[in-house]
């Protein structure tokens, strides 16, 4: 049948199975706009700014395991979307991006909103499209779905001429089915890189598994479980791996790397096998390189063999699906227990557990690390979603709101993407309509999109955006403590009355600033139809302990003390410097900030008694 370019897109769109796409109108992209009507299956939101469009279909991605769908006109519609295309890019996120395109004969004239889409987001994409004739639309967007989502997930873009949508062509979908050179690389190891990882993991004294965002994406959860059970392995996390293995269960230490669990970092260090599952040992997690896990030999399973040996020289290299890889190495495994390596496992978390900040007595200040613990204490019974911007509250999420389901937290990782939040949370809301949506943001990421409160607002979904409002841009902040000399730089900053604002918006808006009032106001927002915003005011100069500081090693962390009772703010400075190299690493990181400022100057039964001593350790640290 013969349809017009714009009925075509709508068309594998649906037989796509895409139920909601985000988008921002205009000129360019107006054609399949107006044949939009025709479809009504397809539910369009109407977001306040094309970032957030992409924002919301990444969310959707996040949350449903499906391809998110933002659509944009050309030029300044299109650009407005990269940001949001970089994000999914660096997070291994499935969305299919759609913009307009002025006529074909208009390209390379410099037509009004003209801009060479393709050119700007070939870096930040697995693949674009520049699409010219309405026959060519079908085999784009089925490519463009396939690739999305297949391997290693993520974005690609589709930027189709205004002629293109308006002329016909004969549809045939069948005919439009993707056929990709290499569309299905396999990468085998031979049996002998098996048997060495087995060989390996039976051997260990000291293992540890890493377990990132690739189980989340693989679905292999009870498969990890499984290999840590057998062999009674600790699993860490990282960021984006946060979820995979629950929080409660008694194998997971909690997250690794810059802000981790002083403890896990510790444990990579002294650990002699690493068995990397899914993760890509960035920087915020290996610290320095060339001091990261120097005693371990190294497993590393990933389905992108890009990602092998680029920053951590590893002994075994398994390329392929997870569950594939896990399922050849298993049956290998020897039954195993570590009942010395649980215990300094252990002592090292019973010391960091003295310096928590949850184990502090309420001295009248509200600190977000108390806020977001509270939250999760009364939703924990709740099947919840939390969506993270970036900054202090992000790490702070990261270890006091523990998440024991898959797909739970959503959140910019290798991007760092301020703005994320409010509009990712918006698409995990559409994704999973019966969950609870929870945004945690701070007071200056949540200024950056907080115009997607309209969209929230027009589509009468429920969000519930827990403001961490402490004035200042916290993370940059502590980074000018440390190593700025407290030159507070462009970091102080004012923001609305937050109450007001979400009023405005004809939305809920709540003030809490103390920490006895924290319970009322989550419960009144569960209890309150529609989208909340609670302005959560907390104490300034807060800081978010540990930190590895640049350049220095994964265990030289700048910890909290251990006997202080945080009273004003800013007063908890007395940091503990790790007997290391780090006093060293301090004063250049210093020295170097101070120069580029201008200011620069001159057995078994033994092992039940350490599996019984890890449970009761990890409720003490859940509690």
């Amino acid at each position: 049948m013969k349809l017009t370019g714009a009925e075509i897109i709508w068309e594998c769109l649906q037989k796509e199975g895409v139920d909601v796409v985000f988008g921002y109108p205009g000129g360019a992209i107006l054609p399949t706009y107006d044949a939009m009507t025709k479809y009504p299956k397809i539910h369009h939101v109407l977001v306040r700014h094309e970032q957030g469009a992409t924002h919301m279909a990444d969310g959707y991605a996040r949350a449903s395991g499906k391809v998110g769908v933002a659509i944009a006109t050309s030029g300044p519609g299109a650009t407005n979307m990269v940001t949001g295309i970089a994000t999914a890019m660096m997070d291994s996120s499935p969305i299919v991006c759609i913009t307009g395109q002025v006529g074909s004969k208009a390209i390379g004239t410099d037509a009004f909103q003209e801009t060479d889409v393709t050119g700007v987001t070939l870096p930040v994409t697995k693949h674009n499209y520049l699409v010219t004739k309405p026959g060519e639309i079908a085999r784009a967007i089925r490519e463009a779905f396939y690739i999305a989502k297949s391997g290693r997930p993520g974005p690609v873009l589709v930027d189709i001429t205004k002629d293109a949508q308006q002329l016909t062509a004969e549809f045939d979908w069948e005919g439009a089915a993707p056929r990709l050179p290499g569309d299905r690389p396999s990468y085998h190891a031979p049996a002998s890189e098996y048997a060495r990882a087995a060989e390996l993991i039976n051997s260990a004294q000291r293992p540890l598994i890493l377990a990132g965002q690739g189980i989340l994406k693989s679905g292999t959860t009870a498969e990890v479980l499984k290999l840590a059970k057998a062999a009674n392995i600790p699993i860490t996390t990282t960021l984006l791996g946060i979820g995979a293995i629950p929080a409660s269960s008694e194998f997971n230490l909690g997250m690794m790397g810059m802000h981790g669990e002083a403890w896990v970092n510790q444990a990579i260090q002294q650990a002699d096998l690493l068995i990397a599952l899914g993760m890509r040992f960035d920087d915020r997690v290996t610290g320095n390189l060339k001091t990261y896990a120097i005693n371990a030999k190294k497993i590393h399973v990933d389905i992108d063999p890009t990602e092998i040996n680029k920053n951590v020289p590893v002994d075994v290299a398994l390329i392929g699906d997870l569950r594939e890889v896990l399922a050849l190495i298993q049956p290998q495994v020897k039954k195993a227990e570590h009942p010395e390596w649980w215990a300094t496992i252990n002592v090292n978390r019973g010391d960091s557990s003295v310096r928590d900040i949850k184990n502090l007595p309420d001295s009248g200040h509200l600190y977000a690390a108390h806020v977001i613990n509270d939250i999760w204490r009364l939703t924990q019974n709740r099947d919840t979603i939390v969506v993270t911007d970036v900054g202090q509250h992000q790490m702070w999420e990261a270890q006091y709101f523990h998440h024991d389901k898959p797909r739970s937290l959503i959140t910019s990782g290798g991007l760092g993407t301020m703005g994320f939040a409010l509009p990712a949370a918006i698409g995990a809301k559409f994704a999973c309509p019966k969950k609870d949506v929870w945004v945690i943001v701070g007071d200056g990421g949540f200024q950056m999109t907080s115009c997607e409160l309209a969209t929230a607002e027009q589509e009468g979904i429920k969000v519930n955006v827990a403001i961490i409002n402490n004035a200042f841009l916290g993370m940059v902040r502590q980074w000018q403590e440390f190593f700025y000399d407290k030159r507070y730089a462009a970091t102080p900053m004012t923001g609305p009355n937050f109450v007001k604002l979400a009023e405005a918006y004809r939305l809920t808006g709540m003030l809490c600033d103390k920490r006895s009032d924290v319970k009322s106001t989550v419960e009144k927002t569960l209890a309150t139809k529609g989208t909340v915003v609670i302005d959560f005011v907390v104490e300034k100069e807060d800081t978010v302990f540990p930190m590895v500081p640049a350049g220095a090693a994964l265990d030289a962390m700048i910890r909290r003390p251990k006997q202080d009772v945080m009273l004003e703010s800013g007063s908890d400075k007395d940091w503990e410097m790790p007997s290391s190299a780090l006093p060293n690493v301090f004063a250049e990181a210093k020295a170097e900030a101070a120069a580029l400022n201008g200011h620069a100057k001159s057995k078994k039964s033994s092992a039940k008694a350490a599996r019984p001593a890890a449970r009761k350790a990890a409720k003490t640290a859940r509690r």
